[in-house]
């Protein structure tokens, strides 16, 4: 998940809905093939702390951090809509979604670490936010635990998909017809952009947008919201008449 950091690829446990992963691939099941191994073992830890990566996300010197209550706005959210935080890692959106949906709406928040999503659904029920649904998915999963999602939200965690291709047929399925995908991801710019990003971050923009596309997502724009200078915000949609595949 910086993740920007938040993350989410290879999403331990395989729940729900089997991923045949020796299967051939097909248009409905594409090919599993990894594009960065490895890119999420500091997450996989059985003794990883979630406090501590608190200090490291929930941090003014954190941009998305500074941002948050910006970004989370480019979500257009309203009371009983259903939103899909991928990458939840401490809940940091996961909270402010909670309180624009209202108690009427729910919240989806889904992470690969399971240590993640226990602190989110102890913070929810702490807070009596009963829209809070938190789950532990796993990166090769070809359906989520979850359907007909208003807005799927990805900040700094795309370029933690390890599998992108299986990643981004999850999540359009995921959305209903017309709903939102807003991805929020390290510029990465030969010659700009900071040594971290170029060596973390596996691609620019350009080809996130690309491999989202290709995926059925249709491009809507790039958002700009005040306090975002390393990163970008994009929006998609699924198109309006696209209908699941059997």
């Amino acid at each position: 998940m910086n993740l920007r950091s938040c993350l989410l690829a290879p999403w331990l446990l395989v729940l729900m809905c089997g991923a045949a992963f020796g299967q051939p691939a097909t248009a409905d099941k594409p090919a599993v093939e990894s594009v960065r191994p490895g890119i999420n073992d500091n997450y996989l830890d059985p003794d990883l702390n979630p406090e501590e990566w608190v200090k490291r996300f929930e941090v003014e010197s954190r941009e998305v951090f500074r941002a948050r209550r910006q970004i989370a706005k480019i979500c257009r959210l309203e009371p009983g809509q259903r939103v899909a935080d991928i990458g939840a890692g401490t809940g940091l959106f996961t909270m402010i979604f909670a309180e624009q949906v209202g108690p009427r709406g729910r919240v989806f928040a889904v992470d690969i670490v399971p240590k993640f999503i226990e602190r989110i659904d102890l913070i929810a029920k702490r807070k009596g936010l009963l829209q809070v649904e938190a789950r532990v998915v796993g990166d090769r999963d070809r359906r989520m635990p979850m359907s007909d999602v208003d807005c799927v939200f990805v900040c700094d965690v795309y370029h933690h998909f390890e599998f992108p291709t299986i990643t981004n047929h999850a999540l359009l399925r995921l959305l209903k017809p017309g709903g939102r995908l807003i991805v929020v991801d390290f510029e990465r710019i030969e010659g700009q952009s900071r040594e971290f990003v170029l060596g973390h971050v596996r691609a620019g923009k350009a080809t996130f947008r690309e491999e989202i596309e290709q995926a059925g997502f249709e491009f809507v724009r790039e958002h700009e919201p005040a306090g975002l200078e390393e990163n970008y915000c994009l929006e998609f949609r699924r198109p309006p008449k696209q209908a699941d595949k059997p």
